[in-house]
């Protein structure tokens, strides 16, 4: 069906034309949908039985089925209509003791789609339930086909790509045309409003000034805590990210996650502070100073979990692409409090 949608009409007409009935009308009814939703994804080779048959009946339809199939993994059980009743793995048919009916194995709590599902929120459902394939029903409930996992590994591949082109501020057009001018319409806009963000830690180093002055070393510590702020915050950041991609999180969920992000935050502030903390001892002689970075550094690392886990979460709920806009924010987060709480310490510690 993939090869015959992109051929001409004409083309795809003298195809038809030399396949059965069946064949033919199997995959008209499958070019009639989108290639990029469920309808255009699934496929109508698969195993269904009926959820009246026993244990015997279902292994032998099974078996005669399988003839034509090459690989499944779900068993479909519907009714004489064709309504879908739910699944049963082979597993469970092979295990059930006695020659008991289907609808007694018959798990009927599943996730299934329309045929006009969007084929990202299929990828999606797919990867949140850990499931081989997903049926696909019409308005009715009947069954009309499934859509595998591979079949959508295609698009789990994408997306990924898409949100890390998006996390870095280019766009997909870039990454297909490779033109100069379409790199620059797409980075430029980012740039420039990571430079207005860069005025602000800007203007709290200026604040600071007389304090730097009078502690030289200063600057050589705040690139440090800058530079971990900010490679915390993007761990987070693409952690998150990539759980709101795949899951429509609770807000239970999305609470644990920012608080898990905030213990490894403060975690991972603390060991790394603690390492900044000697280094400051055996080279600046001062363990005040030492004490100042320590302190820094962990509140900016816990800074940065939070924000990282945080942002991307407020602007999915407000409506914004959280993929597109969470990288310049958080850098902003984390390099003004950074800077704050290394210059502000400072000046009441070491003056």
């Amino acid at each position: 069906t993939d090869i015959i949608s992109q051929l001409e009409e004409h083309e795809q007409k003298e195809i038809l034309e030399d396949l059965s009935e069946d064949d033919a009308s199997s995959i008209r009814n499958l070019l009639s949908y989108h290639e990029e939703t469920a309808g255009g994804l699934m496929n109508t080779e698969f195993i269904r039985i009926n959820l009246n048959l026993t244990k015997k009946d279902a292994i032998d339809e099974i078996i005669r089925q399988s003839e034509e199939i090459e690989e499944f993994y779900t068993i479909f059980v519907i009714d004489d209509d064709n309504v879908f009743k739910g699944i049963v793995s082979l597993k469970d048919i092979i295990k059930a003791k006695g020659n008991v009916q289907i609808t007694e194995l018959v798990k009927a709590e599943v996730a299934w789609v329309h045929p006009d599902t969007d084929q990202e929120e299929v990828a999606r459902l797919i990867s949140q339930y850990n499931i081989t394939s997903i049926p696909v029903l019409d308005e009715n409930m009947k069954l009309l086909g499934r859509v595998t996992f591979d079949d959508v590994i295609d698009v789990l591949e994408d997306e990924n790509t898409e949100d890390i082109l998006k996390i870095s501020g280019v766009s997909e057009d870039e990454e297909l045309s490779g033109n100069w001018i379409e790199a620059v319409k797409s980075r430029l806009p980012w740039l420039i409003l990571n430079l207005g963000t860069a005025f602000l830690a800007s203007g709290v180093i200026r604040h600071f000034e007389p304090t730097i002055k009078l502690i030289v070393v200063l600057p050589a510590y705040m690139t440090i805590i800058a530079g971990m702020g900010g490679n915390a915050a993007t761990q987070a950041l693409a952690v998150t990210v990539r759980r709101i991609s795949l899951y429509d999180l609770t807000d239970n969920q999305a609470y644990r996650t920012v608080l898990k992000e905030l213990m490894v935050g403060l975690i991972n502030g603390a060991v790394t502070g603690l390492i900044v903390f000697l280094f400051a001892l055996f080279f600046d002689s001062n363990p005040m100073l030492g004490i100042v970075i320590f302190l820094a550094m962990t509140g900016n690392l816990l800074i940065a979990g939070v924000t990282g886990a945080g942002i991307p979460l407020i602007l999915k709920r407000v409506g914004i692409d959280p993929a597109i806009a969470s990288s310049i924010i958080i850098t902003t987060f984390t390099d003004v409090f950074g800077f704050l709480l290394l210059l502000g310490l400072a000046s009441k510690l070491l003056l």
